[in-house]
């Protein structure tokens, strides 16, 4: 933290607590911080009602606020955290400006269901209409004589200048105070940035314009222009008004890209059909509970995520993948919160609800990603650090350059050169390049279904030259299905099936799914098992009935069963594995009992994203736990440049790293807990969204579609939102570079031409833009061929 501690409200008193205080507990997958042991105790006694009347407690009000807690503002209870867009490290209880670089914070945690906010919106922009109202005809007062208008001649010099004072005074005072208010902090904390400038140029113009209002006589002789005396009232108001103008074009972008993310919330329904003992009832979304029984009609939109207890149905899963055909659902298939019932009726059972449910974690990874900040926004920082002090040196020089070089009045260009030269340089521009492009990239990929953790992520992406990739349920469609039981002597088909079932019924795998899943098939009954065992890898192991049953690779039978070989368990399954079916082995009571042979079909998409990945340069290579005759008959297919077979999590994990300390810039794609270590060591992970919650949570990109095409669409991602990236940078430093010499007079001795204040003020706003229009392209970027 830079300035701030992290810190959150304590429900039952309302105090700020630091997160690292430790005292705290969770309720309804939330967590709660707690200032002391008693809150605790209080809050756990009845959560909903202290949620229901939060801060309603007095066992604080004796307790004199310090150290680790004060007592909140009133627009501080909601212990909301708000955080930097540019800079992560600043966070602070409720909203505020940026000690370093002025900008509005905004809430670290995305809110779907609150009411969206637009005040700071609504604010900027009342600010500038009411400024634009005053400087346009202020503008006309100050112009008109050049334009032909003998505005001097109706009213007077006099009166004129006072007349602009008049109108100047509201725009820099009252619709410039958030600009002040953020140069004079930057000052403060000497963290100088685009509001330093905007400060100190617009006050010297005021300031200026208003002593020779007051007291003519004191000023020189030098400043006098065919007798007149220079006053700048239009240059500080119209530079407030435009600066103004990209404030609100700004935050008006921002608030675009979090529309898109409201609108994929908003795609929830308000209410859901709940079943109980009285029979149906229609109830508020917010009253689902895990293991709640719903009805879905055709055509109503799934209200959380659960699996199908009744019904067969098609469900249009577009919204979350992409894909255009509707999923055919039935009995035991998962549905997702916000999807589209077509054709049939579904009885669901409710397994994730609240923030547990996939749309409220797209939600809050999106809102992290946008606020996060690419590697290159760290050059950026460096750069802005040096740059306002030498812009404010620059001024410097060229008030110095005129006064002393400059033609008659000496003082009064020196004056218009210095506010010119800080006024062009503001690099606001330079501050809006990456995160704005940040902001609309990861938005715009999570509507095409790839979710991007973070901005490093997003710039590492277009680098990685090598792809490893897992085999089952990434590039096969993860559902696999049993295609031949072959028991040993002394041991049937469905004894073989049943007893491996009571074994596999706790597994997480693609393939003890499969095993389960043909036992019901076959109306198999599954039988209770105890003692369960997982190696990572390996196999799995438990006691049904009353006897030990291990189903794993031959390797792990092996070990287990001191009558058989590895080598001869594999040379058993070679012919089925030739036909990529991978095969599964089965001990009881230490006992070789049978082999189980599973085929998982290739997705139709895989081949075609193989292409396509190809196409953008990359290496593809396969890793998978299979044999080395199933992975080469799937690689042959996909025409995979590299296999290896066999392999364990670590091995796939020090795979990785060696890649990388190869050079290479590597990518993983998986999906099951097998994977979770080399997608955590790969530059960058990226985790099918139909894997497990371990490899997502590895990973820095997730698929929703577990579609393989997703990854060469995060790719092009990566690459159109890079290349937005430094477009941006071009123009924040074409219009400093170009801008500076010209404000502050290169050009006068050849072509008498001087740069205002106003038209640097005007160019200076171009540029911001420049930047935020080229970063708003990328929401109709195509990332699929």
């Amino acid at each position: 933290m830079s300035t701030f501690e992290i810190t959150a409200v304590d429900p039952v008193c309302g105090m700020q607590v630091k997160l690292s205080s430790g005292l705290s507990t969770k309720y309804e997958g939330k967590t709660y911080y707690f200032c002391s042991e008693s809150c605790r105790a209080k809050f756990e006694q009845d959560p909903a009602d202290v949620l229901a009347n939060p801060a309603a407690s007095s066992c604080c009000s004796g307790h004199q606020p310090s150290g680790n807690r004060r007592q909140l503002d009133p627009e501080e209870a909601a212990g909301a955290v708000f955080t930097c867009p540019m800079h992560l490290e600043i966070e602070q209880i409720g909203p505020g400006d940026c000690p370093i670089c002025g900008m509005d914070l905004e809430p670290k945690d995305f809110d779907p269901s609150a009411p969206e906010d637009d005040t700071q919106l609504r604010d900027m922009r009342r600010r500038f209409w009411i400024g634009f109202a005053f400087a346009f005809p202020l503008m006309l007062l100050s112009m008109g004589p050049m334009i032909g208008i003998p505005v001097n001649s109706w009213i007077g010099v006099g009166v004129n200048h006072w007349i602009q004072w008049i109108l100047a005074t509201p725009v820099v005072f009252w619709a410039g105070l958030p600009l002040l208010s953020r140069g004079a902090a930057s000052f403060k904390t000497w963290n100088l940035n685009m509001f330093s400038l905007i400060m100190v140029g617009t006050l010297a113009a005021y300031l200026f314009s208003l002593f020779v209002l007051l007291f003519p006589g004191l000023i020189p002789a030098a400043f006098s222009e065919d007798g007149q005396l220079p006053v700048y009232f239009e240059a500080a108001a119209v530079i407030t008004t435009l600066v103004l103008l990209g404030q609100w074009l700004e935050l008006r972008a921002r608030a675009q890209t979090g529309g898109a993310i409201r609108e994929l919330m908003n795609l929830k329904p308000e209410t859901a059909h709940r079943l109980d003992e009285q029979g149906e009832q229609d109830i508020p979304l917010a009253e689902v509970r895990r293991g709640d029984r719903l009805r879905l009609r055709p055509g109503e939109k799934v209200p959380v995520d659960g699996r199908v207890l009744s019904g067969s149905s098609r469900v249009d899963e577009s919204m979350l993948t992409g894909e255009p055909v509707p999923l055919a659902k039935q009995v035991g298939d998962q549905v997702t919160g916000g999807t589209l019932n077509q054709t049939g009726t579904l009885e669901i059972e409710a397994e994730a609800v609240g923030d547990e449910m996939v749309l409220s974690q797209i939600v809050q990874m999106v809102a992290a990603a946008q606020r996060s900040r690419a590697p290159i926004q760290r050059l950026v920082d460096v750069v802005a650090s040096y740059f306002v002090p030498a812009v404010i040196v620059c001024a410097v020089l060229a008030f110095l350059g005129w006064a002393i070089f400059g033609p008659s009045p000496k003082l009064a260009h020196a004056f218009v050169a210095a506010v010119a030269v800080l006024i062009i340089a503001c690099p606001c521009a330079l501050g809006l390049a990456t995160p704005m492009s940040v902001m609309v990239g990861v938005g715009r990929g999570a509507r095409e279904g790839v979710l991007v953790k973070d901005a490093e992520v997003l710039e590492l992406l277009e680098k990685v030259d090598t792809i490893v990739i897992d085999k089952t349920g990434t590039l096969t469609l993860g559902r696999p299905s049993v295609t031949q039981l072959m028991p040993e002597a002394g041991w049937t088909a469905d004894e073989l099936l049943r007893l491996a079932g009571g074994v596999e019924q706790f597994s997480e795998h693609p393939l003890a799914q499969a095993i389960v899943r043909h036992a019901r098939e076959q109306q198999i009954a599954i039988p209770e098992a105890e003692d369960f065992l997982s190696e990572v890898g390996g196999g799995v192991q438990a006691e049904v009935e009353q006897q030990r049953v291990a189903v794993g690779s031959a390797q792990y039978i092996a070990g287990r069963v001191d009558s058989v070989e590895a080598s001869e368990l594999d040379h058993a399954a070679e012919k089925l594995r030739s036909t990529a079916a991978s095969v599964v082995f089965v001990a009881i009571a230490d006992q070789y009992a049978g082999l189980i042979a599973i085929a998982d079909p290739i997705k139709p998409s895989t081949k075609a994203s193989l292409d396509l990945l190809h196409h953008q340069g990359k290496r593809l290579v396969m890793m998978t736990g299979d044999a080395e005759s199933t992975a080469r008959a799937v690689a042959a297919e996909l025409g995979i440049d590299e296999y290896h077979a066999g392999v364990s999590p670590e091995q796939k994990h020090d795979f990785v790293r060696e890649l990388k300390a190869a050079g290479r810039i590597v990518a993983m794609a998986g999906d099951g807990i097998n994977d979770a270590p080399a997608l955590a060591a790969a530059d960058v992970g990226i985790a099918m969204g139909t894997g497990t919650a371990v490899a997502i949570e590895s990973a820095g990109v997730s698929l929703i579609g577990g579609d393989l095409r997703g990854v060469a669409a995060a790719i092009q991602l990566s690459r159109k939102t890079m290349a937005n990236i430094r477009q941006n940078l071009f123009f924040a430093f074409f219009y400093n570079a170009l801008g500076i010499p010209l404000a502050a007079g290169v050009l006068y001795p050849f072509t008498g031409l001087l740069l205002s204040p106003m038209l640097a003020a005007a160019a200076m706003s171009f540029s911001s833009v420049s930047v935020i229009g080229n970063a708003l392209r990328l929401r109709a970027a195509r990332l699929t061929a």
